[in-house]
């Protein structure tokens, strides 16, 4: 069972350099500015402010660990905010290519994408960027709660279609308000994390 109490903030790279050793399983957290990873995060970990929240987008300029007892969750930071200047977004590709290129024991990329909203180009880059590189990965749609049932309906028809392309992907409806997809995502992570079949 894993232990979501024993969570603790590890550390924060902002360079490739400052990155740690991958020791354990890392489940990465991948989505646009605002699409609510750290709010993500506090849910499944049952805690209100482990990883901080804003409502400014790009917020997270760093990869952000946060480690368990018998796993890291990786929190990258938010792709797509139109007013990070060029180097700034250079530096961010550049991050997040280094970590997936690094010698990692990565079980599962989570990858979040507004439920509300049509994938951005960001978006379909990233999930092109993980399928190319054979990662692991899921999609959550997240802020499902912000959608009446009719909106909803027509979203979750609407998304089968846009993201068509991505054949047997598995996706996870999700809400950091009422908690909705939390405990399946938590059974998933923990399900890879004590699969040894991946251990390299």
């Amino acid at each position: 069972m894993l232990n979501v109490h024993s969570a603790v903030f590890e550390a924060a790279a902002g360079l490739s350099s400052q990155l740690p050793e991958s020791t354990m399983p890392e489940i990465a957290i991948s989505g646009h500015s605002n699409v609510g990873k750290s709010s993500l995060i506090n849910r499944i970990l049952g805690r209100k402010a482990l990883a901080r929240t804003s409502a400014t987008p790009g917020k997270t300029a760093t990869i952000n660990f946060y480690k368990l007892d018998t796993l890291r969750l990786v929190d990258l930071p938010g792709y797509g905010y139109a007013k990070v200047s060029q180097a700034e977004k250079k530096r961010w590709s550049d991050l997040i290519g280094e970590y997936f290129a690094g010698d990692r024991d990565m079980r599962l990329v989570i990858q979040l994408i507004d439920m509300r909203h049509k994938p951005t180009k960001d978006d379909y880059m990233m999930l092109d960027y993980l399928v190319d590189n054979e990662l692991p990965f899921l999609v959550v749609f997240t802020k499902a709660d912000k959608l009446k049932k009719g909106e909803r309906l027509r979203r979750e028809q609407e998304l089968a279609a846009e993201l068509a392309d991505y054949e047997g992907m598995l996706t996870i409806p999700f809400s950091a308000e009422n908690g909705e997809g939390a405990a399946e995502l938590l059974q998933i992570i923990e399900e890879v994390c004590n699969d040894d079949v991946n251990e390299v």
